[in-house]
């Protein structure tokens, strides 16, 4: 392990700059796109200068703290400690005082996740990354998105959340090579929508865009004009206006898939995220419509009765099959997904039943 700490500009290991080098690349941080860039330069060019690419690029990693000890700062804030730790959990908050999620879930594990996502039949080829993945969650790891409890809570949400997502963007089947369960993040759009998704009882609030069409797209497939607007106005992004960036831009894709798991969608109601990891105590009406903390209410809290209150339907059994291979790969298990009565919703009542223009 790499214990020396770089500051103010000085290496304090300077035998250790190139592993520090191979380990920031294999964490698909920032820095490693300096590194590939002087690879390239290396390639170009004559030995003699491809020795002095090498030295450039350790001397690049000098503005960088190294991943095994990185730096974290520690405050005491209204005697509540809250801690920074740079890029990836940034402005003092208490979930930054956990690991962040590159602590515990790294490329290697992403590509297991996701492992025919880039087969020549899928249909998002290229599109899909770690790095976008992480770049998304470094907005929310501050407000508690894989950041909130112990590491094995921290892992079970990292799961709960990319069981959704492998689930919607799949193109598995059950002959697939590699299995039904590998083929998560397969599309990034609907290929072949059959309306463009436009409802004008949103016409004042969420106005449609003239010739912007409003079909799924994104990590977690956002459908219809107003779930643009809200995700838009969430994300600082012209989405009503400008629905295709999804589909154009993987870390904003996975920030709207994000923006979803960490927002209500009613005043009142919980998140996904804090149904999963427990912030959230189910009124007595709650208990009735038997909504518990657990990964069944993110189905009813995203879905509805799309999916939830109608018995034990496809639907529902694939979306909890990815969440309990997720758990597996990630060496979690899948006997910490919990009891049947939190893992499903089949038999519970829905937080907002749908209506003609359901997403």
């Amino acid at each position: 392990m790499v214990h020396s700490i770089i500051s103010d500009g000085i290496v304090h290991d300077v035998d250790g700059r190139l592993a520090i080098a191979e380990k920031l690349r294999s964490l698909n941080h920032p820095v490693s796109a300096r590194i590939d860039f002087t690879r390239e330069m290396a390639v170009n060019f004559n030995m003699g200068f491809a020795i002095s690419v090498i030295i450039i690029a350790a001397a690049a990693c000098a503005w960088v703290v190294a991943a095994d000890s990185k730096e974290i700062i520690v405050k005491t804030v209204k005697g509540q400690k809250v801690c920074d730790q740079g890029w990836e959990c940034k402005g003092l908050s208490k979930y930054c005082c956990n690991q962040t999620i590159s602590d515990f879930f790294q490329t290697y594990q992403f590509e297991n996740l996701f492992a025919k996502r880039n087969s020549p039949v899928a249909h998002a080829v290229g599109f899909w990354d770690y790095k976008s993945f992480i770049l998304a969650a470094a907005g929310y790891q501050p407000l508690g998105f894989g950041t909130t409890g112990g590491k094995l809570t921290q892992m079970k949400e990292v799961a709960a959340f990319l069981g959704h997502v492998g689930a919607k963007t799949s193109c598995g089947y059950g002959v697939a090579t590699g299995g039904p369960l590998a083929w998560g993040l397969c599309y990034n759009k609907e290929m072949s929508p059959s309306q463009d998704y436009c409802d004008d009882y949103y016409k004042y609030d969420y106005p449609c865009a003239p010739g912007a069409q409003y079909y799924g797209r994104g990590a977690i497939p956002i459908y219809w004009n107003y779930n643009y607007g809200a995700a838009g106005e969430g994300l600082k992004a012209d989405l009503l206006n400008h629905p295709e960036y999804i589909e154009q831009n993987a870390t904003l894709a996975f920030q709207a898939a994000i923006w979803r798991w960490m927002t209500p969608v009613k005043k009142g109601q919980p998140s996904a995220h804090d149904a999963f990891v427990g912030n959230w105590k189910p009124t007595k009406n709650d208990t009735l419509a038997k909504r518990f903390p657990g990964f069944g209410t993110t189905m009813n809290i995203l879905y509805g009765d799309n999916v939830c209150g109608q018995g034990d339907v496809d639907s529902m059994n694939v979306i909890i099959s990815h969440y309990q291979y997720y758990l597996d790969l990630m060496g979690v298990g899948r006997e910490e997904a919990g009891p049947h009565e939190v893992l499903t919703c089949g038999e519970q009542v829905p937080f907002n039943p749908s209506y003609k223009s359901s997403s």
